[in-house]
């Protein structure tokens, strides 16, 4: 597979199959991914790899937690501002239309997109998921370098056949995934990922993306 087709075939998978992933398989892959780019080489990134009894155990900790409509975590950062201009509200807008539109489920019916929504914490199925970190006190630039790291991850797994799924949603539950993973206090949850095999028979919509012309100028001699 080259680049061009592992960027265009990447999307976020939320259907897996629980078909167990060779350990080699993710070692290479993030081994090739520490070569990712970073300002003056700090790699800020701090990831941990789930798979086995303890994801189990994390997605039945957040899966309690869900059924007894325990309240989210207290917010470690902002996941978007606190009100989106334009364009960002619009295709924020359009994501949510067509996601659920996808699944039949109407805007109005939110007891069913809060259904749709607690499959982020059973990885949708998935057999492994990663959690990236970054210390507190790192700064924009240093998020900026975590998100280019984790591009490259999901890069190689399409490489490798895999499939993924970013997902700030464990954010929220941060909490309960340190009581499994025990990460430092001075390490900040971005998000989960969840890590498989695409699970072909569910259903889902690829979300557009702006036109060229929207996103990029060339200033041309």
């Amino acid at each position: 597979m080259d680049v061009y087709e592992a960027v265009t075939s990447r999307r976020a998978v939320r259907g897996f199959t629980d078909r167990p992933i060779p350990k080699e398989v993710l070692e290479r892959v993030l081994s090739a991914a520490a070569w990712s780019p970073s300002g003056s080489n700090l790699q800020p990134w701090h990831a941990y790899v789930l798979t086995g009894a303890p994801l189990t155990e994390l997605k039945k900790r957040a899966g309690d937690r869900v059924a007894a409509g325990d309240p989210w975590d207290e917010p470690e950062y902002d996941q978007y501002p606190p009100a989106l201009k334009s364009p960002y509200h619009e295709r924020r807008s359009a994501f949510g239309k067509q996601r659920y539109g996808a699944l039949g489920i109407l805007r109005e019916d939110r007891e069913a997109s809060q259904r749709a929504a607690s499959a982020n914490w059973d990885c949708f199925g998935a057999p492994a998921a990663l959690f990236c970190y970054i210390d507190r006190d790192m700064c924009p630039p240093q998020w900026a370098d975590v998100g280019m790291y984790l591009q490259t991850v999901m890069l190689l797994l399409r490489a490798e056949g895999l499939h993924s799924c970013t997902q700030m949603a464990w954010a929220k539950y941060h909490k309960t995934v340190a009581e499994i993973l025990s990460p430092p206090e001075d390490l900040i949850l971005f998000c989960g990922m969840s890590i498989g095999f695409e699970d072909v028979t569910v259903s889902h919509a690829r979300t557009g993306r702006a036109p060229l012309d929207e996103t990029v100028r060339f200033v041309e001699g």
